[in-house]
């Protein structure tokens, strides 16, 4: 059997229907942007390979410390123990954060991240004698696939067999200009109950690249705090150079409690996840009192190999090449996003760093479930390029080692791709 039977032998692939989609392409090798399967083709990974990759693959930077590291020390159980790779990454990363994020927890993905920023804030509460049990979220928000990530994620198809096991969530738009004020009169209402607020900064992904201003983001975080409600931004695709600043908390004046990360964190190379917290929160649960620890880990917690992957590729993220080519990616976006509104079939155009998006208009409507994602998929495969298009909603998210030539190369194509009848 080759690569493709054997694959379909023994594997569940993830968000995959496996009796109508199960031909999974067998990749061997990966450089840089490009991926290549088992019969030599070369496909450009336009998304990063689900948002990860920042900046290509086997980049050998990453690869020669995280090989360095893994003849020193492997693993070591972090409960008790610290190594050097987890405090110099927590040293590092804290420096780019806001002031009052002062402390990390690492866990392994971004649903554990958000889980763990959950379990703060409610316990935030608990260790202090409060009752506040309720969260406020976005519509349309997804945080993750557990089950604390999915109760704060946006109801739908996906969440329905789980939907009478999921807790309560008050849920609100994003925000803009018409409804900030009424958004405020909601939360107002439950704010007593309230033990946070958990948002994506600017945009909502797994939703569709659906995008807001900073703005008013910035002006439902202020009365949060006035209100007393803790804020967690998730910053798990918005992290590390997304929206071209460093992290999307860097438009915003107001600044959150908790954050979470993952994705980009590692560059791509290995999974963790990571969620910050002020000393305010931290210091909840310092007590002589031994029920008020935070009663969560990991097998893997701060794995030396994930952290010294990470620090490489922060130390990558951080240099002047590095820095230009996001600004790069960022104004070459901008100009075809222009192109784009230009297109009779295109619609709702949208932008931010190195982040594009746009729908395609069909009879259909907007939807996650519109039959013509697959169809726009399996034709830039064609093409040898990466897209997974969110149903008809079809974005761009680029590793940053990517060229001024190759961008060209996928805008020239999703030009004669949106011509294509279908």
């Amino acid at each position: 059997m080759n690569l493709q039977e054997r694959d379909k032998a023994v594997n569940w692939h993830p968000y995959t229907q496996m009796k109508t989609d199960n031909q999974a392409i067998p990749i061997v090798k990966g450089k840089g942007v490009y991926l290549f399967d088992d019969e030599g083709r070369r496909y450009i990974d336009a998304v990063s390979s689900w948002w990860v990759t920042l900046h290509g693959h086997a980049h050998p930077y990453i690869a020669e410390k995280v090989f360095e590291q893994l003849n020193t020390l492997e693993q070591v159980i972090f409960a008790g123990f610290t190594h050097e790779p987890a405090i110099q990454l927590s040293e590092k990363l804290l420096q780019l954060l806001p002031e009052n994020q002062n402390k990390v927890f690492y866990s392994d993905n971004g649903s554990t991240a958000v889980e763990v920023a959950l379990k703060m804030c409610i316990q935030y509460a608990y260790n202090q004698g409060e009752n506040k049990s309720k969260i406020l979220a976005f519509k349309n928000a997804y945080h993750g696939d557990t089950f604390g990530a999915m109760s704060v994620s946006g109801r739908s198809v996906w969440t329905k067999p789980f939907g009478n096991m999921l807790f309560e969530v008050i849920f609100i738009d994003t925000p803009n200009a018409e409804n900030v004020e009424s958004l405020k009169s909601q939360i107002k209402n439950f704010s007593d109950e309230i033990a946070c607020f958990i948002y994506e900064p600017l945009v909502q992904g797994a939703a569709g690249m659906l995008m807001y201003e900073p703005e008013y983001l910035d002006e439902l975080m202020k009365f949060c705090r006035e209100s007393g409600i803790l804020m967690v931004q998730d910053e798990v695709f918005t992290g590390f150079g997304r929206t071209g600043k460093l992290f999307a908390t860097d438009y915003l004046s107001e600044k959150p409690d908790i954050m979470c990360f993952s994705k980009g964190l590692t560059g791509g190379t290995m999974p963790m996840g990571i969620t910050t917290c002020s000393e305010e929160i931290f210091n909840a649960f310092l007590s002589e009192d031994k029920y008020k620890t935070l009663f969560h880990g990991h097998s893997f917690t701060a794995n030396p190999l994930a952290c010294t992957a990470a620090l490489a590729s922060l130390e990558l993220l951080l240099k002047d090449e590095t820095l230009n080519q996001i600004k790069l990616i960022t104004k070459k976006h901008l100009d075809f996003s222009q192109i784009l509104k230009n297109q009779e079939n295109v619609e709702n155009v949208r932008q931010i760093g190195t982040i594009l998006a746009w729908d395609f208009k069909t009879e259909k409507g907007t939807s996650y479930f519109n039959e013509i994602g697959k169809k726009f998929y399996k034709e830039f495969l064609s093409r040898g390029i990466i897209m997974r298009p969110l149903g008809n909603v079809m974005y761009l998210v680029p590793p940053y080692c990517i060229t001024s030539e190759e961008l060209d190369f996928i805008y020239e194509n999703i030009l004669e791709v949106l011509q294509v009848e279908y």
